[in-house]
Formats: structure tokens, C-alpha cells, sequence
């Protein structure tokens, strides 16, 4: 308990301190502020943000982009309070919330000892470094249903295994992927009439997200396509894994940052996960990731990373659990389970200082700059309930209060808009492309009435002097 509250204390620190000093993005946590908003206020979860970057309308659904309609049971808590620091906050639990069943299961394979090392282990695990420092994501539901999965499934408690299974598939479309991994594992423990039906309900929910439920909720199922290189579809693509595996194969670890990614996930379990077929539940994501065309995917940065690493850990549980039966014979079970542990536990530790965990010992972290005190200023100019097109590291502090958009250069909807032109965001490639557009907005008759250390608020009145309506 004390290990699962303290991760959570330092992971809601974590994220409110980069949330309060404008390091957080509309790309993604005020997309997913958007659609829990709308699940709170019973109107679906609209995200007004993705809809007018895709030119899809004001009104469009989160749930056409990733459909993750777990999101929804996150709504009550913005009945209590109403903006993107719940997400944070409850992302954080959330993560946290996987070290009991982590613990849980590494007991009853390793040892009282080897399961609060590997609990520990989990909780500063660089994977969920990265995640709990990139905004709030799906992700945050995945390691504690993973890690209830596995804990369950393995206590022979194949309801709450089967039920956890079925919450997963809510988290996002590719999670039937996992889901049909986990019961080519419990096929190969024996379970086959539970192993075929993981397999074939997985299968089938990831095809029918595709294939209907997106498109029902406006989106394209094409959107996330990202393998080109492979084929234009799945048929194309299995066709390639048929006809010329080498490619396939070359393709998985090319270029270098796929293996030093991989190495990077499998060494904290000191590779004995390798020894384990619950590592099956790991490999369509791996596959997913690295055979793409995005370079995002394949390295150690954002969230990706969190959607395994309960899956490695406990797959190393396992491998290492087999490997005792003939270890334990020249050093003893004991002896070679909690030495292991222990590895598993320094090689999280030594990784500490690589990723994103470290800031929280650093006082600068915490220090509020003159750039700060500006953004604090900016969107204070904002009235509440407006639309704002925002930079993209403003919109977040003003998503509990506005309708925000991303600030681009689309045509203009907003009356309101806060830009940044000192520093570089996304969508921008470079400050004089900010500088150009703000130019650009004067022009048409936008008025400067906030500028300092390169925030710069715009507000568009009509010749009557009244706001200009903005039709969704």
C-alpha cells in the first residue's frame, strides 16, 4: 500500500508541475479533457479540437479518432472538479493501481521479497516515466487491467481474467490485439477453450472497431494507417508477411532505434522474460509499433512504452520462476529468485536518472520563469466560455474554462486567439512561421490586446462591435 500510494503522490506531482508551468499540449491532453468533459455533461465525447484540425466540424467524437470509450467512467470525477488536472491526477492513480497485482503475482511465484523489489521496480519504471510525463493518455487503464489479467488468470480466477480482458478492449482499438496474444498464452498453458476465445473476441473487436465503429462516429478507418511500406491494407500486409518474411524481419529491428527501444523494454527484467510465453501478450504491440512508418512509435519517448510494461515485468516473473526449477538446484530457489529481483530492481533504478522521474529531485523543475509569469497573464485576457484558438502548450489551462482549438494556420473561427511566437509548437516548423501568421491575423482584423515575452493574444470583433459568431 505504502509503495502504490507514494507512486501516485509522485506521479500527480510530476504532471501537475509541467501542467502548471505550460508543458503540457493540446496534443493530447486537451483532447481527452474534451471528450471526459462530454461524457460528464452527457452530450457524448465531443472533441471540438480534433474536429477543426481534420476539418470535421466543431462536433466531432473522440470516440472516430481512437475509440476508447473506457474514458467514460472517468466522467463522475469531473462532476467534482471540472478541467484537465483530474485527468492528471487520476492518471496517476491509475498507474499506480497496477503495483498491487504486480505484487500480488510475483509473491506467489517468487517470494515475498522479490515482490516488493519488483513492485518497486514497476513504480519508477522509465516506461511509466515517459507516459505520466506526456500529458494524459488511454494508457493509463492498460497496466493495472494487464497486471489484473495475468494475477488473475494465473490464481485460476478465470471470470475476473476474462472480465479484465474485456475492460481492455474498451481502452482502444488495437487493444483486441493484446487480448488475442494473452490467449495465445493461455493456449499454450493449457486452457484452450479460454485461449480460442481470447483469440477470436480479440481479433474480431479490433476488425469491427475498424471497420464499423469508427466510421459510425464520422471517423476514417484509414486515419491510423501508418503501413505504407508493408501494403495499402491488412490483406496486403499478411500477403507481405507470407511472401518475403526477411523483409518483414529487416523491417522490425531497421533502423537502430527499433533494437536500442526493444533493449531499452526488455533489459529492467534482465531478459529472463524472453524465457516466458507470456510474452506473446507483448509481441503484437511490439509488432505494431515497430513495423510502422512513424518514427514516433519506435523510440523510448510518450506513452508507447507503458502499453508493455507490466506485460515484460510480469512475463520476467515467469521466466524467471522456470528458470529456478533448474537453477534452484545449484544455488537455491530462493536464493536465485530474489537475486534476480534485486537486478530487476537496480536496472530500474540506475535508469532513474535517463528519463523524466529525475526532474522531481532537480529545483529548477519547480522554478516559474519570466515566460510563465507572461502565459499567466495571457490567458487570464481570455473570457470564460469562449472559443480560443491556442498555442499549443496554452490550451490546456484554458481547456477547463474555454473551447479550445488548436492555434495553426487554418482558416480562423475563433474570436479568440493566444499565440506563441517566441517558442516553437506544434503545428509550426519555426518562430518566423508564428510571427508570419500573427502578422497574417492583424491583417485581417484581429487586434492585439496582450503582448509580452512573445504571447500574444488576439480578439476579432464584428464592424457592430460584437464578437463574430463561430458556426460549428
Amino acid at each position: 500500500m505504502a509503495i502504490t500510494v507514494t507512486a501516485a503522490g509522485l506521479y500527480a506531482l510530476l504532471s501537475l508541475v509541467r501542467f502548471y508551468g505550460y508543458r503540457a499540449s493540446n496534443y493530447d491532453l486537451v483532447i481527452h479533457d474534451q471528450a471526459v468533459r462530454g461524457y460528464a455533461a452527457f452530450t457524448g465525447p465531443i472533441c471540438p479540437l480534433l474536429g477543426f484540425d481534420r476539418g470535421l466540424g466543431l462536433g466531432f467524437s473522440q470516440l472516430g479518432d481512437h475509440f476508447a470509450p473506457i474514458l467514460a467512467i472517468l466522467a463522475p470525477l469531473y462532476w467534482l472538479h471540472d478541467g484537465p488536472e483530474t485527468l492528471l491526477v487520476a492518471q496517476a492513480v491509475l498507474f499506480a493501481l497496477a503495483i498491487p497485482p504486480i505484487w500480488s503475482y510475483t509473491r506467489r511465484m517468487l517470494g515475498t521479497g522479490p515482490a516488493y523489489l519488483v513492485a518497486t521496480a514497476y513504480a519508477i519504471s522509465w516506461p511509466v516515466a515517459q507516459a505520466v510525463n506526456f500529458d494524459f493518455h488511454e494508457v493509463a487503464f492498460v497496466p493495472v487491467l494487464t497486471a489484473v489479467m495475468i494475477e488473475r488468470f494465473h490464481a485460476k480466477k478465470h471470470v475476473a481474467a476474462a472480465l479484465a480482458a474485456a475492460a481492455l478492449l474498451l481502452v482502444k482499438e488495437d487493444m483486441g490485439l493484446v487480448v488475442a496474444g494473452f490467449g495465445c498464452f493461455a493456449l499454450i498453458r493449457g486452457r484452450r477453450l479460454n485461449g480460442a476465445a481470447y483469440i477470436a473476441l480479440g481479433l474480431s473487436y479490433t476488425l469491427l472497431v475498424r471497420e464499423v465503429l469508427t466510421p459510425a462516429f464520422g471517423g476514417d478507418p484509414m486515419y491510423h494507417w501508418h503501413y505504407d511500406g508493408l501494403g495499402k491494407n491488412i490483406a496486403e500486409v499478411l500477403g507481405t508477411f507470407a511472401s518475403d518474411p526477411l523483409s518483414v524481419l529487416n523491417r522490425f529491428v531497421t533502423p537502430q532505434v527499433k533494437v536500442e527501444t526493444l533493449a531499452f523494454l526488455l533489459w529492467p527484467a534482465l531478459l529472463t522474460c524472453l524465457f516466458s510465453p507470456l510474452m506473446l501478450m507483448a509481441l503484437p504491440h511490439f509488432l505494431e509499433r515497430m513495423l510502422s512508418d512513424i518514427p514516433n512509435w519506435w523510440a523510448s519517448d510518450f506513452q508507447y512504452n507503458a502499453f508493455t510494461v507490466v506485460i515484460i515485468l510480469c512475463a520476467g516473473v515467469d521466466g524467471t520462476a522456470r528458470l529456478a526449477q533448474w537453477m534452484g538446484r545449484r544455488v537455491g530457489t530462493r536464493t536465485w529468485a530474489l537475486t534476480w529481483a534485486a537486478g530487476v530492481f537496480v536496472a530500474a533504478l540506475t535508469l532513474v536518472p535517463r528519463f523524466p522521474f529525475y526532474q522531481l529531485i532537480e529545483p529548477q523543475f519547480y522554478e516559474r520563469g519570466p515566460d510563465v509569469i507572461a502565459a499567466d497573464e495571457a490567458i487570464k485576457v481570455v473570457p470564460d466560455g469562449v472559443v480560443v484558438e491556442a498555442a499549443n502548450n496554452i490550451g490546456p489551462r484554458l481547456s477547463g474554462r474555454t473551447t479550445v482549438l488548436n492555434w495553426g494556420d487554418l482558416p480562423p473561427v475563433a474570436d479568440w486567439i493566444v499565440a506563441d511566437v517566441a517558442r516553437i509548437s506544434f503545428p509550426w516548423h519555426s518562430t518566423d512561421e508564428e510571427k508570419q501568421r500573427a502578422d497574417e491575423l492583424v491583417a485581417m482584423g484581429y487586434e492585439v490586446v496582450f503582448y509580452r515575452d512573445g504571447y500574444v493574444v488576439l480578439h476579432r470583433t464584428s464592424p457592430s462591435g460584437q464578437p463574430a459568431k463561430v458556426v460549428p
